[in-house]
């Protein structure tokens, strides 16, 4: 079974589970693509907390099959709520850069470039806050902490960083804003979110266990010692 991510927050479900609603319909104008299905489907976070929407919009080709029209490739998909499916993330990832990551998202359909000044804005952004490096291009930054972090993470931020566009921007002013496809967009976004999980969450929920694990020896020590 699918799983399915509330995006509002954050909860995941059995996508079979959820309530559901869809509608459609047929058209059967002369389109380049021929006959088109227009189909929209609503669904329900199950979580009591949150019981929150989504409804999206999609228009594929058809083919007629067993009496009815059935999609057979996707055109276009407009989310409609909310008008962005970023992750949800937790507070204590600075403000600034949850900001800068929303709006990358939900900008990127409308316009890849904007879209992708924010992400290597909040890129920068990450590398400075989590790992202390001092201003400077973000090519420089990126440098920085070669060999501070993982060497597979290392490569990820660097390979999106010799990418058509986004490498050339890299190497001069973030604020500058330059030509950048759907796909460039988009794996900025995806960089975006795998630091965050791994700099920022995967390290906040370590400390925890760690500071679980160093009080239980303190209170196991002060027990042995009350004897």
């Amino acid at each position: 079974m699918s799983a399915w991510e509330c995006p509002f927050c954050g909860r995941l479900a059995v996508f079979d589970s959820i309530k559901k609603k869809s509608d459609s319909f047929y058209v059967s104008g002369d389109t380049k693509f021929g006959p088109l299905l227009f189909e929209s489907f609503v669904a329900v976070c199950p979580n009591q907390d949150c019981k929150e929407f989504t409804y999206d919009t999609r228009v594929s080709t058809v083919k007629l099959e067993g009496g009815s029209y059935k999609p057979v490739e996707l055109i276009e998909r407009w989310v409609n709520r909310p008008n962005g499916l970023y992750k949800q993330f937790p507070d204590y990832v600075p403000k600034p850069i949850l900001d800068d990551y929303k709006e990358a998202v939900l900008i990127k359909n409308l316009s890849p470039k904007a879209s992708a000044t924010l992400s290597r804005r909040c890129l920068q952004g990450m590398i400075r806050h989590a790992w202390d490096v001092k201003p400077a291009r973000l090519v420089d930054e990126i440098k920085a902490i070669e060999g501070q972090i993982e060497s597979s993470v290392w490569k990820a931020i660097d390979a999106v960083r010799n990418i058509g566009n986004i490498g050339a921007h890299m190497e001069n002013d973030i604020n500058i804003i330059v030509d950048v496809d759907p796909g460039e967009a988009e794996m900025l976004i995806g960089l975006l979110e795998l630091l965050i999980q791994e700099w920022y969450v995967e390290k906040h929920e370590r400390q925890l266990r760690i500071d679980a694990i160093t009080a239980l020896a303190a209170e196991k020590k002060a027990l042995k010692q009350a004897k």
